[in-house]
């Protein structure tokens, strides 16, 4: 059965602005640290690939954030949920700490969909309840 589903749209324009005004601890608050080590690897060999990585995962929590119905509030924040990849570059959800035992509790699992253009990243995650 399905708990909820978020969306969102970024513009990685206003990532790239941010990060311009914010310099690195723009994505060091965002990304938990397996996503900023990724980060920093794609940033280093194209910045474009960086950019496009941060927004996709910003989105991507924002629309997790949406699913879950909680928004950015306890026990959701930033670091407590990862979009990592599996080794055939499917996305799925990492979640630590008490988010974490949130989510267990309630028996919930997550669906994530990422994709982004030269200008854009969206996100599309669908939470299910486990079957009895």
């Amino acid at each position: 059965m399905i708990f909820g589903i978020g969306t969102d749209v970024c513009d990685l324009r206003r990532i790239a602005a941010t990060l311009e005004r914010r310099g690195e601890r723009f994505a060091e608050t965002v990304l938990g640290p397996a996503e900023l080590t990724i980060y920093r690897h794609r940033r280093a060999q194209v910045e474009a690939r960086g950019l496009a990585y941060l927004g996709s995962r910003f989105s991507a929590k924002e629309a997790f954030s949406k699913a879950i119905g909680l928004g950015m509030c306890h026990p959701m924040h930033w670091h407590a949920c990862e979009i990592l990849n599996q080794p055939g570059g499917q996305p799925f959800i990492q979640l630590h700490g008490e988010l974490a035992d949130w989510f267990a509790e309630r028996r919930l699992r997550a669906q994530v969909s990422l994709s982004d253009e030269t200008d854009y990243a969206v996100s599309f995650v669908v939470i299910e309840t486990e079957p009895s």
